[in-house]
């Protein structure tokens, strides 16, 4: 009877440990199947998960833009005449690499922007050589060029910094830039104009 016991504990201890190693899974963001370091917008790995925030409702209102953006949340807020009529997940910039916190306006649109900084070096062919370089940090190999990151929608708050679409991996992974889901992207843009404000909160 105490040796049944003992087998049947042992088996319910081996089936916990099965159950706890697939729940823990490896970090995404130290794992070669993702691109934690760049996901570049249009290249992205598969595994994300999937967007339960982002929607919009903005199209049947009017009054004035304003957009809020909570780092801590990962999220963008829309406003027309202070109403909330859209909510967007986010990604923004990772460590090091960190989004401005204040307050901004949008000082320029570009419907088919591509970073001057931030890229692949390709072949001639347009094969990948090099993928995800900083121009002003990685040397470029003999014969290749550098072709920069889509960033469509692209709204531009300071400097190198903006809102655009992109990949959304979970977590802050940009490079500065506030990315967003395509078409909350393209939503906000038809409906900012230059000097629309945006906040940027921790």
């Amino acid at each position: 009877m105490l040796r049944s016991s003992y087998a049947s504990l042992q088996a319910l201890l081996y089936i916990a440990l099965l159950l706890f190693a697939a729940g823990c899974g490896e970090d995404p963001r130290f794992s070669a199947k993702t691109q934690y370091l760049g996901g570049a917008y249009g290249n992205a790995p598969a595994g994300p998960a999937h967007d339960t925030v982002s929607y919009w409702d903005g199209d049947s209102t009017n009054g004035k833009p304003s957009i809020t953006i909570s780092l801590r949340e990962q999220r963008a807020y829309f406003y027309k005449s202070g109403v909330l009529v859209g909510v967007s997940q986010l990604s923004t910039g990772r460590e090091g690499l960190n989004t401005p916190y204040g307050h901004f306006s949008i000082i320029q649109k570009d419907v088919n922007h591509v970073s001057s900084l931030f890229g692949d070096y390709v072949d001639s062919a347009g094969n990948v050589v090099v993928p995800n370089v900083d121009v002003t940090k990685d040397p470029k190999p003999p014969g290749a060029r550098f072709r920069g990151t889509p960033m469509p929608y692209f709204m531009r708050i300071v400097s190198g910094t903006g809102l655009h679409a992109g990949y959304l991996p979970g977590y802050p992974a940009s490079h500065g830039c506030i990315r967003m889901p395509e078409f909350m992207a393209e939503n906000f843009f038809k409906s900012v104009s230059l000097g629309t404000p945006v906040t940027i909160t921790n």
